[in-house]
């Protein structure tokens, strides 16, 4: 497996340069480095990095304002970096749905478990959100197939049973999905 790769969003040079150094040092890849919000947002959506830490304070736009768009967009996983450790921002951070959090000032020893943590969750969210579309998809296909037996019912005076009889035969013969005959005889009925 390769090295996550990593955008680094800090307005104070001497604190980003040190974060990107610790972060070579562990052997992670430093894909962009960038002082604002809004420049994190438009690197995030370019490069499409593993992690995103992004300091909480910085001009332009703000980290969660920035982490908030990176994470609706599915850029990135992100974790935050800040002075701060407030209760509300942290909440906020979490209805955001970022991955990590870190409290300046860190050692170079947290950032490895807190990369390792981020992309673990993101490949899970990633995992069950492509279950959930599955999952919808078949809802979908499903009703689909149910409304055409209720048709097929109704214009045949025939069972349910034979309705779906009909309907998988149909498609056999066509060599479609059972929804996409479904779909066709709700469309000519």
């Amino acid at each position: 497996m390769t090295s996550p790769r990593i955008l680094v969003a800090e307005d104070e040079s001497l604190i980003r340069l040190d974060l990107v150094e610790m972060l070579g040092e562990l052997g992670y890849s430093v894909v962009a480095q960038v002082g604002d919000g809004q420049s994190a947002v438009d690197r995030a959506s370019e490069l499409r990095p593993d992690v995103c830490f992004l300091d909480v304070a910085m001009p332009v736009r703000d980290g969660l304002s920035a982490a908030e768009e990176i994470i609706a967009s599915r850029y990135s996983a992100v974790v935050m970096v800040t002075a701060f450790s407030q209760q509300d921002m942290i909440a906020r951070a979490a209805s955001a749905g970022v991955m990590g959090y870190l409290v300046k000032p860190f050692a170079k020893a947290d950032l490895a478990p807190a990369i390792e943590m981020a992309v673990a969750r993101w490949q899970q969210l990633r995992v069950l959100e492509g279950e959930v579309s599955d999952l919808g998809d078949r809802l979908a296909a499903r009703d689909i197939v149910e409304r055409a037996k209720a048709h097929l019912q109704a214009q045949h005076a025939i069972t349910e049973s034979e309705a779906f009889a009909l309907l998988r035969r149909q498609a056999m013969d066509s060599r479609v999905t059972l929804a996409e005959i479904s779909a066709s005889v709700l469309n000519e009925g």
